[in-house]
């Protein structure tokens, strides 16, 4: 556990002392459906309703119950102030039916809030901003080989509140109040493949903490379809699990997109499995995208591509003399 608050603390000591920049999806961007988030906001002013109901069953061989399992999820989230701030609440509703395999006894019913969290991600540096990949124009294999600067990953830092309620059915053996939930990610983008990844210290400094990590790999099949598997390794006191997960999200219009998942673990104390389903909306009043100058820039610097055109044409001159935009002779 100290371990893992020592690795996400330095890394975002480091991660801070780099650029800042920002970005806007003209389609929806939502972290739907899975776990992890993502490392970019939605926006300012674009207001995002993520929602899905799921259904599944947890099979505990050592306490010999059989539970079937309800639940409801609400994902808000807000663009603040400027793009690189993203405020965003979550609550889950569920209701467990929990029957023992041995004997007879009426199944006992469990409902309410599961979950409530509230908080805010801030993305601190983002290398695909000004990642601009000038063409060569003398060598396709130049253009084609592997670039080392596309391991960079986005950064992006999240912190928030868990509310842990005194007479939630769900919370009998964690303190009442609030705790912190903080979390440090990390996305790639390639091409239709995108990589997430999360570092999760959730109720942090309370007795009973839990540490995860979420790695995603979604990848784009065409313009309305994509499809995503996930790993998610859980450590803590109360429970630990690895889980996987699998589905796809179709995109309807820019702003609305469905989706359809499925869960399943690595053992039998608890065994999961679990189906879900939902849809992801946004209202988008986003105006214009912030730019940050990146202040080593020169914005009146030619590019490379453009220096190489101006060369072949020179070239052309010198062999022909003959102005290459048709004006004459020169």
């Amino acid at each position: 556990m100290h371990t893992v608050r020592i690795i996400v603390t330095l890394l975002i000591c480091v991660a801070t002392t780099s650029s800042i920049t920002a970005q806007y999806t003209e389609t929806i961007n939502s972290n739907r459906p899975g776990e992890s988030q993502g490392a970019f906001s939605v926006g300012t002013r674009v207001l995002q309703v993520e929602t899905g109901f799921d259904i599944g069953n947890d099979t505990h061989s050592l306490l010999q119950t059989d539970t079937d399992i309800l639940g409801y999820n609400l994902n808000l989230r807000y663009g603040l102030f400027f793009e690189k701030l993203e405020l965003n609440g979550f609550m889950r509703y569920q209701r467990n039916e929990v029957s023992f395999i041995s004997g007879s006894a009426t199944p006992d019913v469990i409902a309410g809030l599961e979950t409530v969290q509230i908080g805010a991600k801030y993305l601190i540096y983002d290398p695909y901003k000004y990642a601009s990949d000038e063409v060569n124009l003398y060598s396709y294999h130049a253009n084609r080989r592997f670039k080392w600067k596309s391991l960079i990953p986005a950064v992006t830092v999240y912190a928030g509140g868990v509310f842990d309620f005194e007479n939630s059915q769900f919370n009998s053996i964690r303190e009442d109040g609030i705790s912190p939930n903080l979390a440090l990610i990390l996305q790639h983008n390639w091409g239709r493949w995108v990589w997430v990844n999360n570092i999760i210290v959730d109720r942090a400094g309370t007795t009973y903490p839990t540490n995860s990590w979420i790695t995603t790999l979604t990848h784009s099949f065409n313009s309305k379809f994509a499809g995503f598997a996930e790993y998610q390794l859980i450590d803590g006191d109360l429970y630990a699990d690895y889980l996987v997960r699998a589905g796809a999200a179709y995109l309807i219009t820019k702003n609305l997109q469905v989706d359809l998942s499925g869960l399943a673990n690595f053992k039998d104390t608890p065994t999961r499995w679990n189906v879900s389903a939902g849809v992801s909306y946004r209202l988008d009043l986003h105006e214009k995208d912030e730019i940050i100058k990146d202040r080593d820039a020169d914005g009146d610097k030619k590019s490379s591509s453009k220096r190489q055109a101006e060369r072949i044409n020179k070239n052309k001159k010198r062999k022909d003399a003959v102005d290459p935009d048709g004006d004459g002779i020169k």
